[in-house]
């Protein structure tokens, strides 16, 4: 039997909430901010940013377990700055059977309050948790933060 489970993470981050969620929105600009992780993203339905919008994301070697992912935007909310996808294509899907991603950014100070969780349901008791993926999540953050505070 598969169990569901759920991880998330939080972090305090220096750029200004309209400008990290503006990027977050506009995931087209990450192969040019993190080239190191993301080889491209193609919107194959809708406009990339709106509910039922479908993107290929291919990720560079160096990405553990994953050459890419097709995900699904399910949930929009732009005025608390929130965006739900669920990945609908994918080697993911071999170890999860759902895997369904919230991201929120929030004015915290002078910066951004990014709140990233993930929800999933494991294709089998064996399959660890996707700490991995968590640790992926934040380094983007972290990197973004730092792209934009370079263009600041």
């Amino acid at each position: 039997m598969a169990s569901n489970g759920k991880i998330e993470a939080a972090m305090e981050i220096k750029s200004p909430a309209n400008k990290v969620w503006d990027i977050i929105l506009d995931s087209a600009m990450f192969p040019k901010i993190f080239p190191e992780q993301y080889k491209s993203i193609e919107v194959l339905e809708g406009d990339g940013k709106s509910v039922g919008s479908i993107k290929l994301i291919k990720y560079q070697e160096g990405v553990p377990n994953v050459t890419f992912s097709k995900e699904k935007v399910e949930i929009v909310d732009e005025t608390n700055k929130s965006l739900t996808y669920s990945v609908i294509e994918g080697e993911l899907l071999n170890y999860y059977k759902n895997f369904k991603v919230n991201v929120s950014v929030s004015t915290k100070g002078n910066g951004s309050l990014v709140k990233w969780s993930c929800d999933f349901e494991k294709a089998s008791e064996e399959i660890p948790d996707p700490s991995g993926i968590k640790d992926f999540a934040v380094k983007s953050f972290q990197d973004l933060d730092a792209y934009i505070q370079t263009k600041a």
